[in-house]
């Protein structure tokens, strides 16, 4: 030992995600990275007058966990929206809905979060339900998986979309036999004016445009959007999140996020990509590669590409190969021709840069490893590691692929209805029973060879890492007969560490517990593999360690 140890966690049950030495009981940490991992007396002799000792009590000690897929802006911004997961019936969804107006009698327009579906049963939600509930005030809601909202008469008004207008391909204002819409918008462009008038406009561009804020926001508002993302970055620590691989992205938010780093460091590592929507061209993606030029650090980076192939399963608009099971004449509209789709790919891959497509139905999944190929095919194979993020439902054919590529499966856990907070219906009847079999596929896809790699898409599902891995192991099929899709804790662990590194290029100093690997470790409350997986909701971080610095501490 030339010096001491900044940091020593002891007393501890280290999981280390490292094959050649899998567990410990004390991790060190210096100047930012792991100096020593082993038995509590060997890393003891890195102890000096000046170093700080966390006492484990026992609990588990990881890597710190990799979100390999999230909403960083949006998430953070929504924290302090209504929240109505759970929320049933028009009684409840009044009283919650009037419940925050009242506690919110200046705000321009109200807006709730992670409504169900269903939650007027088999009642498709109409503005003249939410006008029933406030007729005065501008309000809208979002489905959780923030594709389809519901808006009141005078959020429609306001927003100049209660007559309907001109959307591009898989966007709709669902419109009534009265010439006026419904009250139902799906997707970004139908409910993006809607969502303006909250004034949170510079939060959703990264998701909704990909483009930069125009005009460019005023001193106090970049100080306000500085808070909004430190709040997010905070929410992050607080439940064990050390990396972000943000799934939106503007230069913008890179701006944001360096501005916080050289104000006094960011608390979790922050990959932000290159938004592509179809309205671009492909002169555009010069954007992209200076972009990944100037923020290529272990704290903030680029360097991806991010882009929509379709929706989603609940409102249509995810993109199939056969037909929905309840809507037999539709497969659902790409948001690009499958040729405009390989285009972009080689275009992309010719750069150098990573992609990542959203990518729900199996229509979707494969034009987008026919993409994938294609761009192989035309500027060589080379170590891409391109991804498909969530994979809800996938051709048979098209399991070996991923492998065969060097694609990753980018999925999420709390996903699948039934598996934490998202109701069977209407989904799995969506889908069709012939298709269960290979939809959330997880356990498929990584028996084929696929890197799996897991996140929760926040703020789509709640962020907690312990919550997915808990939903990851105690996946059940929806018939029996269907292949078993669960994962092992120690595997769920590794696709939200080790998988998460290497979807990053970073597997060589991250996502594992090892000397001269980035000091990111997460202290849990209590022993995970001691813990039944019916109960791991009761564990929690105690303390978040990142870069060598304490980001959160119970």
């Amino acid at each position: 030992m030339t010096s001491p140890a900044d940091l020593i966690v002891t007393n501890a049950r280290v999981l280390t995600m490292d094959a050649e030495r899998p567990s410990a009981e004390a991790v060190a940490v210096k100047d930012g990275l792991i100096v020593a991992v082993g038995g509590a007396g060997e890393v003891a002799e890195w102890q000096g007058a000046g170093t700080r000792v966390i006492d484990a009590a026992g609990g588990s000690v990881l890597p710190g966990f990799i979100e390999a897929h999230m909403h960083l802006f949006p998430g953070a911004a929504e924290l302090v929206h209504l929240q109505l997961s759970g929320v049933a019936g028009f009684e409840a969804l009044r009283d919650a809905i009037r419940g925050y107006a009242a506690a919110h009698p200046d705000a321009a327009m109200l807006v709730g979060q992670g409504v169900d579906y269903t939650v007027l049963g088999s009642q498709r939600v109409t503005r003249h339900h939410l006008d029933a509930i406030l007729p005065d005030r501008a309000f809208c809601m979002a489905a959780p998986d923030h594709h389809t909202m519901w808006a009141n008469t005078r959020a429609l008004e306001m927003a100049g979309v209660l007559h309907g207008r001109k959307l591009g391909p898989g966007n709709e204002i669902v419109m009534g036999a009265d010439g006026l819409a419904e009250g139902e918008l799906r997707e970004g462009e139908a409910f993006g004016p809607v969502l303006d008038l909250a004034g949170e406009s510079r939060v959703r561009l990264g998701l909704a445009t990909g483009e930069e804020p125009d005009p460019m926001p005023t001193p106090a508002e970049r100080a306000a959007d500085r808070d909004i993302m430190r709040r997010g970055l905070a929410w992050c620590a607080r439940h064990g999140v050390t990396s972000i691989q943000n799934m939106d992205g503007n230069l913008y938010q890179l701006e944001l996020l360096s501005e916080i780093e050289a104000e006094g460091g960011l608390s979790c590592r922050v990959q932000v990509p290159f938004h592509y929507r179809n309205h671009m061209t492909l002169d555009m993606l010069e954007k992209a590669s200076a972009m990944a030029r100037r923020y290529d650090s272990e704290w903030l980076s680029s360097g991806i590409v991010k882009v929509f192939y379709d929706g989603v399963l609940d409102s249509w608009t995810a993109v199939m190969i056969e037909p929905y099971a309840d809507r037999p004449d539709w497969v659902g509209e790409p948001l690009f021709t499958p040729q405009e789709f390989i285009d972009l790919a080689v275009a992309i891959d010719r750069r150098g840069l990573q992609i990542a497509v959203h990518s729900i139905g199996d229509g979707a999944v494969r034009a987008v490893l026919d993409g994938y190929a294609a761009a192989q095919t035309a500027n060589g194979r080379r170590d891409s590691r391109h991804r498909v993020e969530h994979i809800e439902v996938i051709a048979e054919a098209d399991v070996p692929r991923f492998a065969e590529l060097g694609v990753i499966a980018s999925m999420q856990p709390p996903h699948p209805p039934g598996a934490m907070d998202f109701p069977l219906e209407p989904t799995v009847s969506r889908i069709g029973a012939k298709r269960w079999p290979l939809s959330y596929a997880w356990r498929t896809l990584k028996d084929a060879g696929a890197h799996v790699v897991f996140a929760s898409d926040w703020p789509v599902s709640p962020i907690d890492p312990i919550l997915g891995i808990r939903a990851a192991m105690l996946r059940k099929p929806w018939a029996e007969g269907d292949a078993d899709q669960s994962f092992s804790l120690h595997e769920a662990l590794a696709a939200y560490t080790v998988e998460g590194a290497y979807a990053e290029f970073a597997e060589d100093r991250k996502g594992r517990l090892k000397p001269g690997y980035l000091a990111d470790l997460v202290v849990l409350s209590g022993d995970i593999e001691a813990t039944a997986a019916e109960a791991l909701h009761t564990l929690h971080p105690v303390t978040t360690i990142c870069g060598g610095k304490i980001s959160y501490e119970a």
